[in-house]
């Protein structure tokens, strides 16, 4: 039998970074176990003593609501001690081992299902841009059916909040009969996708006990950002891009914090929407996979129907729900596409469209133009998808308690997918 081109079949599979002694990224709940504890534990939890929150209410009833306001920890959390600032250098020691198999190979595959794979579709334009590689974002179950052709010289990225998701699991199964590198992303070190891959990296995100993913979605979001900025660290024509990137890393938990206490405004808006039956959400470029995740949120936290749409593909059909009575939701930011969300905005009014949008705090052009808008700070383009699906989240909150819906146990869904789609 033919040996693989990456691995070194003697080898075993392991998340252990062979020059450590500590799981990659894991020093941090090391060296503050008492910390980690308090921050996991599953309780109503106050934010009275909270300098940051002072537009938050003090006491959180549910678990959606409290994984929601950790965010800004869990995101400090799944950096600590893997982003250098000062030097502009991402430390990874779960991939160090592979870093040359990596380097070598021909096209990268991320896999995932549900918000999972909407976070890989959110990672994948900055990874083609610093990589320079082809990047192909497949749902697992689809990826099976299609019985997607892989080779050797493929990297194939799993991503799993539990590690235990079935499809996922499966798909690994398969394209590691193919003799692929197989990578994988997950929140728990000792899960079965820990086992089946040949490396990968840990979220640190904390216990996440809700249903809905919230907090280990920019925890994924986060990883798969450092990856692609570990990837590009020898490329010289894109040390300005990383630099700029790795800048703008650092200010993520304060701009998640700013967002965060948009809530009691988010709470006001939910109560006009209460009744809706359906919403759309609309955006394009790095926010396309927001509009994904963000009506998922509606559909499996408030039970209603909604549809994330491409902003680019309104005249192929969406246009024709459009009135004055359709809830809608657009992204429009001020990145390389801001014309075209523009068109897209100008196409909805003059349907009858009324819009809320959600747009750059600075952005007075974008927010004269709209009766509703939710404004969210500025960061690096291919981050601002971190910021934008925060609204999302406590807006689906809020209308799924103002329904009288179970926000932290979604009706027909649970928290691990074990069986087979």
């Amino acid at each position: 039998m033919e040996t693989s081109l990456f691995i070194n079949e003697q080898q075993p599979n392991s998340w252990k970074d062979v020059n450590s002694s500590l799981y990659e990224g894991l020093e941090f709940i090391a060296r503050n176990k008492q910390q980690h504890l308090q921050f996991t534990k599953v309780q109503n939890c106050s934010l009275s003593e909270s300098k940051d929150n002072k537009n938050i209410d003090a006491t959180i009833p549910t678990l959606m609501e409290k994984e929601i306001f950790e965010q800004p920890q869990s995101i400090q959390q799944s950096m600590l001690g893997r982003v250098d600032f000062d030097n502009f250098k991402i430390h990874l020691n779960g991939i160090e081992t592979f870093l040359n198999d990596l380097l070598r190979c021909r096209r990268i595959i991320l896999v995932g299902a549900g918000s999972s794979f909407h976070v890989a579709l959110a990672c994948r334009q900055i990874m083609e841009e610093l990589l320079d590689l082809p990047v192909f974002v497949e749902t697992s179950s689809d990826l099976l059916d299609r019985e997607v052709p892989i080779f050797r010289d493929d990297v194939c990225i799993f991503i799993s909040q539990s590690g235990e998701t079935s499809d996922v699991l499966n798909a690994c199964k398969y394209c590691k009969k193919k003799e692929a590198l197989l990578m994988g992303i997950t929140n728990e070190e000792n899960s079965t996708l820990s086992a089946e891959t040949h490396f990968g990296i840990n979220l640190n995100a904390g216990n996440e006990v809700g249903v809905t993913s919230t907090k280990t979605y920019t925890s994924q979001f986060i990883v798969l950002t450092m990856f692609s900025l570990k990837m590009a660290e020898d490329k010289r024509s894109k040390q300005k891009r990383v630099q700029e990137i790795i800048s703008e890393l650092k200010t993520i938990p304060d701009k998640v914090k700013t967002v965060l206490k948009l809530n009691n405004y988010l709470k006001d808006l939910a109560q006009k929407y209460v009744n809706c039956k359906s919403l759309l959400v609309m955006g394009r470029g790095y926010q396309q996979a927001t509009c994904l995740e963000g009506s998922f949120k509606f559909k499996e936290v408030v039970n209603i129907h909604s549809e994330g749409i491409h902003s680019g593909e309104l005249k192929h059909g969406p246009l024709a729900l459009i009135d004055e009575n359709m809830p809608i939701i657009m992204i429009i930011m001020r990145d390389a596409i801001y014309e075209k969300c523009i068109n897209a905005f100008q196409q909805v009014k003059a349907r009858g469209g009324k819009p809320i949008v959600i747009c750059e705090e600075d952005d007075e052009t974008t927010k004269n133009m709209v009766d509703i808008s939710i404004c969210i700070p500025k960061t690096s383009d291919c981050l601002m998808g971190i910021l934008a699906i925060i609204p999302f989240q406590l807006l689906s909150l809020h209308l799924a308690v103002l329904k009288g819906k179970n926000a932290d146990e979604p009706q027909h869904l649970k928290k691990t997918v074990t069986d087979d789609a």
